[in-house]
Order: structure tokens, then sequence, then C-alpha cells
């Protein structure tokens, strides 16, 4: 019996890189079934993403410890990740669509995670969640209680053993303490319209301005209001027939979509950050 790792490393560019990890793969008797990398002669760093069957009394713990002086020999940042699917919590306000999406993808098992938890300012979505078997937590924000809410999301994250954060459509602002204890594991979703159409409506005003592409981008949570480095971006064509209604229907499913494609390839460990950018290994 064998089981399914992955690693992921970046560092510098340097001769005997890959075969400094498939020589240590080999030595534990690994066999790899995928491997893609990346090598970024414009700041000179390699990324890479290795997946590989083990015997089943290795660990991933065991590999990271055995690893390391390898990697110290080449500056490498690196992981090894178990198989263990990453337990996620959603965050949403009152659309839905985002949401009945993933619970759609998370049953059907196409997702890359378990769902352990949905979040809400408003209880709008919780008969969705409970639908689906997802514990609903309600969590109302105030302008005198944003604090305490955040540390509520904070404990329940804890309590739920919370890998990564999902919000999706969720219509509060994160402070930046916040942001940054969640960096690196919080996918935000925003229609590509943004910095363009900011405000309310902007489906209207995308239909004013008589736009030919619709879009949706799905990003890592900073403390700069929608400027994390971006997982994927979906477009649709659309021309002056469209309403401003059926606008925002296109928009949905390529919101849909993209937050989708990016929860699942981060749970699959193919998402490298590269400071203000990402590598993405499809």
């Amino acid at each position: 019996m064998k089981r399914h790792f992955t690693l992921v490393l970046q560092c510098p560019e340097r001769a005997g890189l890959v075969h400094a990890v498939t020589r240590f793969l080999a030595g534990y008797g690994c066999d790899i079934v995928e491997h893609q990398q990346f090598d970024d002669d414009v700041h000179g760093q390699l990324f890479l993403r290795t997946e590989f069957t083990a015997g089943a009394e290795l660990t991933a713990d065991e590999l990271n410890r055995a690893f390391a002086p390898v990697a110290v020999d080449f500056g490498m940042r690196f992981r090894f990740c178990a198989p263990t699917p990453d337990r996620i919590l959603v965050m949403v306000s009152k659309a839905g669509h985002c949401l009945n999406d993933l619970l759609f993808r998370w049953r059907a098992g196409s997702l890359g995670g378990d769902i352990a938890l949905v979040v809400s300012n408003h209880e709008d979505l919780r008969p969705m969640a409970e639908a689906s078997g997802v514990p609903f937590a309600y969590v109302p924000v105030t302008p005198d209680g944003k604090a305490e809410a955040e540390q509520r999301l904070l404990d329940l994250a804890g309590e739920y053993r919370v890998d990564l954060v999902v919000l999706a459509r969720y219509m509060q602002v994160l402070s930046d303490g916040l942001c940054q204890k969640l960096q690196g594991r919080a996918i935000n979703i925003h229609h590509s319209f943004l910095p363009g159409f900011k405000g309310a409506k902007p489906y209207h005003q995308a239909y004013d301005r008589g736009v030919k592409y619709v879009g949706a981008t799905a990003h890592y949570v900073t403390a700069e209001l929608d400027e994390g480095p971006i997982i994927e971006q979906e477009v649709q064509r659309v021309d002056h027939s469209h309403s401003p209604r059926s606008l925002a229907t296109v928009g949905r499913d390529a919101e849909a979509l993209a937050l989708s494609r990016a929860v699942r390839w981060h749970c699959q460990r193919r998402v490298l950050l590269a400071g203000t950018r990402t590598v993405v290994f499809r």
C-alpha cells in the first residue's frame, strides 16, 4: 500500500537542483507520478511541484526532516505535504451563487478540500449550508463590534481546524491584522471590473460604459484591498444586447468558476506564492 505526497519548493536557480530532488526521492523508493517546474529567468528563481507515491510507513514530517540538509545547500523553501484534504471555512453574506457552486463541487468530490464550516454576517444562506450537512455560524458585524466578530472568526477557525478561508462574496472588509494572520491561506473573489468600476452596482456601471468582456478574479487576501496575488481569472465575451441583469448573470458564472478553480488548485498545492505574483501549476 502506497501513499501520495506532494513536494513544493522554490529557490534561486542553480545547476543540480532537480537532480538533488530526484536523487533524494529515489533514495526513499518514491515513484514520481507528476512533475512540473518553472525557471523564472527574470528573477532567477526556480519553482517546482512534484507529486509522488511512497511506502505507507513514510510520513510528511519524516520527509521534511530528512530533506532539510538538501534544502539548506540550495537555499530552498520547501514543504512535503501529505494527502490529507484541506479543511475549508467559507465566508458569505447574502449572495449564494459561489457558495452553491463550492458545495456542489465538494459533494461531487472535485473541490480538492473539505468544507468544514460556513460563516456569515447574515442568516440568508443558512438553509443552503445546512441542506448540504455543513455547520453554519452566524457572526454579525457591527461598526463597534468588528474586532469581536473577527476574533470569533479566528476562534471558529481554530475550533474546526481550518486550513483555508474562502471569501465567497463576503461583503465585509477584513482588518489589516486579520489579513496578516490569514496570509497565504485566504482566497477572495471579485468582479474584474475593479478598480475600474468601484462601489455599488458594478454591472450597471459596466452596462453604461458598453463593456465587451465580463470577468472575475480570484486572489489571495492581503491588507491592500483587492490587490493580492492573483490565482485565477475568468472572462466571458458580451455585447450591446446584454442588459445589466444579464451581465450580472454572466458575471456570477465567471465568479463561481474562477473561485472554484483557485480553491482546488490551492488545495492541490499547485499555487506557489512569488511575492506579489503566483506560479500556478495546472
